[in-house]
């Protein structure tokens, strides 16, 4: 079973910035591909981010291309998630997730092609 772990969430100013970190355990195939999704109260889940490839693929939702970046740490089965110019629309629960490795993911991310969540790191960003 895949455990997953979330962290760096917190309290910004309107145009600051955070960095998201999450990490994988139990997971045993060899190109795990993780994303992150985000969850306002009354908001449907939305993808956000996916990193794919070996970290050389990545997507981004429209609404916070040029300003979020993910990445990985291959050894530490970890991915990142760095937010710059926050506002406060940016404000939600952040989830990182593991895609199902039976599964071929779509754009824009989907939540059932992914198996293993963290639970979640909040983000709250003040005008």
């Amino acid at each position: 079973e895949v455990h997953v772990v979330e962290s760096g969430g917190g309290s910004v100013q309107a145009g600051g910035s955070l960095r998201l970190s999450c990490s994988a355990s139990g997971s045993t195939e060899s190109d795990i591909r993780m994303g992150w999704f985000r969850e306002a109260p009354g908001m449907e889940r939305e993808g956000v981010a996916y990193i794919y490839s070996g970290g050389v693929g990545t997507w981004y939702a429209d609404s916070v291309k040029g300003r979020f970046t993910i990445s990985q740490d291959t050894a530490k089965r970890s991915v990142y998630l760095q937010m710059n110019d926050l506002t406060p629309e940016d404000a939600s629960t952040y989830y990182c997730a593991v895609a199902r490795e039976t599964r071929f993911v779509k754009f824009p991310l989907r939540s059932a092609d992914f198996g293993a969540w963290g639970p979640g790191t909040r983000v709250a960003v003040s005008s």
